[in-house]
């Protein structure tokens, strides 16, 4: 699949706006400026744009608490994704879901999930939706590799197969379970091979190289449009930081990971073959990673400047009228 030049620029934003929202928010919260559990997606960027790449206004992604990276690579705008992590009223959620329950439906975006495994059976949903009107959409569902052992995975695979549901299960296996490795809690090297219990179509991507999850994704989103069922996108990734920021990572060398992050990294990995290949220029890169920066930190701004909400309107939005 041949990328135009602007996709190629769009693609590469599209990875450095989320490291740069990532680091700035581990930023804020060391320095006390921001509160909450964050769960930073640095590392992890090929991932959500490679997937997202391919999606449009008629597909929807549920995401993790991990959600950041996803809502942008489907196009939430990162100044109300800011606002709601700062708890303000502009935010995508008005400042009443927060990191781990942030969405934007307009987007398609269905919101991260502080349960592990739940946004599955949601995008199941959203794909039979598409399938049943007719929409030509896909549901993408986003999940760790600890979310493999949960049984609404199990029962959404089944039933996405038996109805050949245009679904796309996306595992961002990044080797560890919260603090546990994966080859301690799974029996299998590759997670795509579950697939196979359900008679599902399987692609393994390296989650660090945007253009293999690009290649993969856009054969698993075809066959969905085509009316050939769901396929199981096992991704190989790593995040870069810990479970949550002030994670002390002691399960894991300062050594593993300064590996990935030299040897493996997304960005630079995408730069150097782009760059080489003459597909596009270091300073087309730069001035892309500056006005991302720039992007950041006026939403900073304009967030930390923003209203609370009223306590009057705690409870709007909140339930469904009757």
């Amino acid at each position: 699949m041949k990328l135009s030049h602007d996709q190629l620029l769009d693609a590469y934003r599209r990875m450095r706006r989320i490291r740069c929202f990532e680091e700035k928010l581990a930023e804020l919260v060391t320095a006390g400026k921001m509160n909450g559990f964050l769960h930073l997606y640095v590392g992890q960027e090929a991932v959500a744009a490679g997937v997202c790449a391919h999606l449009n206004e008629r597909d929807v992604v549920t995401s993790t608490h991990r959600g950041h990276g996803h809502c942008i690579a489907k196009g939430v705008d990162v100044r109300g994704m800011m606002a709601e992590l700062f708890g303000r009223s502009t935010g995508t959620c008005k400042g009443k879901g927060g990191s781990m329950h942030i969405a934007d439906i307009d987007k398609g975006m269905l919101g991260a999930n502080g349960i592990v495994g739940a946004g599955i059976p949601l995008a199941t949903g959203a794909a039979l939706t598409a399938k049943i009107k007719r929409t030509g959409g896909v549901g993408v569902a986003f999940f760790g590799d600890g979310a493999t052992n949960q049984g609404q995975f199990h029962e959404a695979l089944n039933l996405a197969s038996i109805w050949k549901l245009p679904a796309i299960f996306a595992i961002e296996n990044n080797g560890y379970g919260e603090a546990t490795p994966t080859e301690f809690v799974t029996p299998m090297t590759d997670l795509a091979e579950r697939a196979a219990s359900y008679r599902m179509h399987a692609l393994t991507a390296d989650g660090m190289d945007f253009f293999d999850v690009y290649e993969k994704a856009g054969e698993a989103i075809d066959r969905a449009r085509g009316g050939q069922g769901p396929t199981l996108l096992e991704c190989k990734t790593y995040r870069y930081m810990g479970h949550y920021v002030g994670d002390p990572m002691t399960y894991r060398s300062k050594e593993e990971a300064e590996d990935w992050k030299q040897n493996r990294d997304a960005l630079d990995g995408f730069e150097n073959r782009t760059v080489e290949a003459g597909l596009v220029s270091s300073d087309e890169l730069r001035s892309i990673d500056g006005e991302v920066a720039e992007e950041i930190e006026a939403a900073v701004v304009e967030a930390e400047r923003a209203p609370f909400p009223e306590p009057e309107d705690l409870l709007k939005d909140v339930y469904a009228d009757d």
